[in-house]
């Protein structure tokens, strides 16, 4: 008597949940980067957090990684010329709304030195955090009308169509702007492999 093989069957991968940033976003505190002592132009930068059909997702956590205004870093592997800004802290995290929005007031970044004498257009570090995926996703934002965005190495690898999805586009109000992160579909964010 002949046996029929075992059919294998794939489970579901585990995927960050809705609940996930429970605890991590309850201090509102973490959306202000910068205290009124610290360098710089401030800005509030306010992002909409969207699904490949364009519907807002309400339970997703933003992550802010950034350089203070004179492209230096609050952390002790950045051994560059300068010294950090104590009025800036350079991380923020909160969650999405009802609407997909979260809003951090912060300062614009400097560009960053890359040691040859040129660097990175200013800009800042982003890890988007939502239910459905299996880890973070990482992109960067840029600022719309920046002379530096041409020169900006990073950017360059990005095919020239899909630039404008790592773009903050400036609000009606001096200081503010918006990002739009779409996780998939015709205009979805470009993010990157780290």
């Amino acid at each position: 008597m002949s046996r029929e093989p075992e059919k294998l069957c794939c489970l579901p991968s585990q995927t960050v949940g809705p609940f996930f940033h429970l605890g991590l976003t309850a201090d509102s505190t973490r959306g202000r980067l910068c205290t009124a002592e610290a360098k710089g132009e401030r800005i509030r930068l306010r992002f909409k957090l969207l699904d490949g059909d364009g519907a807002p997702v309400p339970d997703g956590m933003i992550e802010l990684w950034q350089a203070d205004s004179s492209g230096k870093y609050d952390h002790p592997a950045d051994t560059g010329a300068g010294e950090r800004d104590p009025g800036f802290c350079g991380f923020g995290r909160l969650a999405t709304d009802a609407d997909g929005t979260c809003t951090f007031e912060t300062i614009r970044p400097g560009r960053i030195a890359d040691g040859k004498g040129s660097g990175q257009a200013a800009h800042i570090n982003v890890s988007v955090f939502a239910r459905g995926l299996l880890g973070r996703l990482c992109t960067r934002v840029y600022f719309e009308g920046d002379p530096a965005l041409a020169e900006d190495p990073i950017l360059a690898l990005v095919p020239a169509e899909r630039r404008q999805t790592l773009l903050a586009r400036r609000g009606a109000t001096a200081g503010e702007s918006t990002f739009e992160i779409r996780l998939q579909g015709p205009r979805e964010t470009v993010f990157f492999d780290v």
